[in-house]
């Protein structure tokens, strides 16, 4: 499955009293899927997602999905500390009809997360997920972080497809795309080189009408096949013309100050906090190395670095959701224990986002 491109974890919307203001996830999703972003993840650290109830998650997922433009690819994030809980709410996700599961390392348990435990850890939900698996390390928030040895060990299972790296080491970025380069894994995209997911390709054979199209392996969408289809081959289904990309083992970053330097790595996408107030932004940085320019995606990293910090990684989700609410998106409050924003805050958010396109 290709996972090229930009990614916001959307927030979680909540009402002042606490309780999640669902109606607002559906007008943010729906505004979201008229930018160039290529999906939406769902229950990432951003989304507060450790501060929902399982009634909750399971409802965010649902809503999340049916707002979404099916073009889109739909990420959930479904890690748990168990496997066996994880494995729950991954199946759920999948029943709610997205696309890859998102996989935080486990880490309550600091001291036993040896590579071991992690190794059965994720090869257990791998082999039992009926969705293709995205490993997420996010040590700023776990204080755990996986060792790359251990996720190129784990690149080469069939159902672990990515990883979503949020430490901000370009340096471990360009070590497990090196070392993951021998994975030789292919997709199915359309003409256009753009993403295909099972989900995608099997509404548009219900609406082929008989007209011929033919089917093609969920293993090869989701990117299991170690073959090597030609990609000059095209595959029609319905409307849709289809073809074949090598993409191997996809890794995508999480620290938008450090996204075009992570591409330079070997990063092809990133999965963005920032991005949820400023998608196009943050799409322009990706945008412009992909055409090759790179002193143009240089200007437009420069040009977001002291935001993406700030309000970003500084002032965490309060700080972005303010950010939301100035540029036209739903923030609103977090969950408690995180705080509302002071008016020098807020003020400093609304200064460093004054240019930047959403």
């Amino acid at each position: 499955m290709l996972l090229h491109g930009i990614f916001p974890p959307i927030t979680t919307p909540f009402y002042p009293d606490g309780n999640v203001y669902y109606k607002k996830i559906e007008s943010n999703v729906e505004r979201y899927s008229r930018t160039p972003i290529a999906g939406l993840v769902v229950l990432g650290s951003t989304g507060e997602s450790i501060m929902l109830s399982d009634q909750e998650r399971r409802e965010v997922l649902k809503i999340a999905r049916a707002a979404a433009a099916p073009n889109k690819v739909l990420i959930a994030g479904t890690g748990v500390e168990s496997a066996v809980e994880t494995l729950r709410l991954t199946e759920y996700a999948a029943e709610a009809g997205y696309d890859v599961a998102l996989i935080r390392t486990p880490h309550f348990y600091r001291k036993q997360m040896l590579p071991a435990n992690l190794l059965a850890f994720y090869r257990t939900v791998a082999d039992r997920s009926p969705l293709p698996v995205m490993i997420y390390n996010v040590p700023i928030f776990t204080a755990y972080d996986i060792p790359a040895e251990v996720v190129i060990e784990l690149a080469g299972h069939p159902n672990i497809v990515a990883l979503k790296e949020s430490s901000g080491d370009v340096e471990k970025v360009r070590k497990m795309v090196e070392g993951t380069r021998h994975i030789k894994r292919s997709a199915t995209v359309t003409e256009t080189f753009e993403a295909v997911t099972p989900r995608m390709f099997a509404a548009a054979a219900t609406g082929s009408s008989g007209d011929g199209g033919q089917l093609v392996p969920v293993g090869v969408l989701s990117g299991a096949s170690e073959t090597k289809p030609s990609s000059s081959a095209v595959t029609v289904v319905g409307k849709m013309k289809t073809r074949q990309k090598e993409v191997g083992f996809q890794v995508l970053i999480g620290a938008a100050q450090k996204l075009h330097p992570s591409l330079e790595a070997g990063a092809v996408g990133a999965i963005l906090a920032f991005a949820d107030p400023a998608p196009t932004a943050c799409y322009e940085i990706y945008a412009a190395w992909k055409e090759g320019n790179a002193e143009l995606a240089r200007i437009k990293q420069e040009r977001i670095a002291k935001a993406a910090q700030s309000v970003g990684s500084d002032l965490g989700i309060p700080g972005l959701k303010h950010g939301m609410d100035f540029n036209g998106y739903y923030g609103g409050p977090a969950r408690l224990p995180l705080l509302p924003l002071t008016g020098d805050q807020k003020a400093e958010v609304e200064s460093m986002l004054a240019d930047l396109r959403n």
